[in-house]
């Protein structure tokens, strides 16, 4: 279905909670322009158009929507993974995994999907059935070989609720976030935070009586105008203590 600038526009005001007069001062026009471009009583120029999207916070596939929606060219590329200029992203992604070993790493959508995985990455998940392709909190709600896994799931749960929450806040709006967000806040209810967080957050896993403590880190492309990198986050797993260290050494074999 097609929308109006004007529509579009008031709609991600709205969901950056912003009067007019907020998106007209930090856009650096007046509260009128916004208004006369919200009715349709104005068109947006390319560059006021870009502006407003960015003082919105809108996603790249947003921001190209706002434009085509008033008659403009889209400014940031959808192209395929295959395309030639993409190649120096596709192998920063790939060096930032394979130079994390022997930890693990992996790349993942805005959806949480696996894009990539590094061997240790690989090593760890393939038993329990998760490979490219599949999403990690899919993965989480409904595998029970991976829930069996987790020492503390309750408490990797709610953590992981509160940071889709904020990457939906960011977005803005997200059917398939906001509808993972909603089954893993029924799978939380009743569960109490700690009255102060630990320093690290770490996942324990225990297979066959032994514990694999890891907590993770996320990175993310910058400066990067293309849609299909954009979004791509980079989460490094890194042992919580030395005995998870040891064991991922030992898991790496001495090729590492």
């Amino acid at each position: 279905m097609d929308v109006s600038f004007g529509n579009l526009l008031k709609e991600w005001r709205q969901i950056r909670r912003m009067s007019q007069l907020d998106l007209a001062s930090a856009a650096g026009v007046s509260a009128r322009h916004v208004s006369f471009l919200e009715t349709g009583r104005s068109y947006p120029s390319r560059g006021m158009a870009l502006r407003l999207s960015d003082v919105l916070q809108m996603p790249l596939a947003e921001s190209n929507r706002l434009l085509t929606s008033g008659g403009l060219a889209p400014a940031f590329g959808q192209r395929k993974a295959a395309d030639e200029e993409l190649a120096p992203l596709a192998m920063a992604m790939q060096w930032t995994l394979d130079h994390h070993a022997p930890y693990p790493a992996m790349a993942l959508d805005r959806h949480w999907r696996l894009v990539a995985l590094n061997t240790p990455a690989s090593m760890f998940l393939a038993p329990m059935g998760v490979q490219v392709g599949d999403s990690l909190i899919e993965a989480l709600l409904e595998n029970e070989s991976i829930r069996a896994a987790i020492e503390n799931l309750s408490e990797v749960e709610y953590q992981l609720l509160s940071r889709l929450r904020v990457e939906l806040a960011h977005l803005g709006k997200d059917q398939v976030l906001g509808g993972l967000i909603d089954r893993l806040a029924d799978r939380v209810t009743g569960y109490v935070p700690p009255a102060q967080s630990p320093v690290v957050m770490a996942t324990r896993y225990t297979f066959n009586g032994v514990t694999l403590s890891l907590f993770s880190t996320i990175s993310q492309f910058g400066g990067v105008g293309e849609i299909a990198y954009a979004d791509i986050k980079i989460e490094q797993l890194f042992p919580a203590d030395e005995a998870s260290r040891q064991l991922l050494l030992a898991m790496a074999g001495p090729e590492i």
